[in-house]
């Protein structure tokens, strides 16, 4: 099962990352969002169901 990450970057902008079993990152955010609802929304559109 896939691990998904929900963390701010360096410039404070929320970002997911979507990590498989076996550690290789497998998806992430392409752009930083500065709410965390549109980064959790753009994460849904990519397989996200947490």
């Amino acid at each position: 099962m896939d691990k998904w990450d929900v963390y701010k970057d360096a410039s404070g902008q929320w970002r997911w990352r979507r990590t498989a079993s076996n550690g290789n990152i497998v998806g992430a955010s392409s752009q930083g969002y500065v709410n965390k609802s549109d980064c959790i929304e753009n994460a849904r559109r990519n397989g996200y169901t947490g």
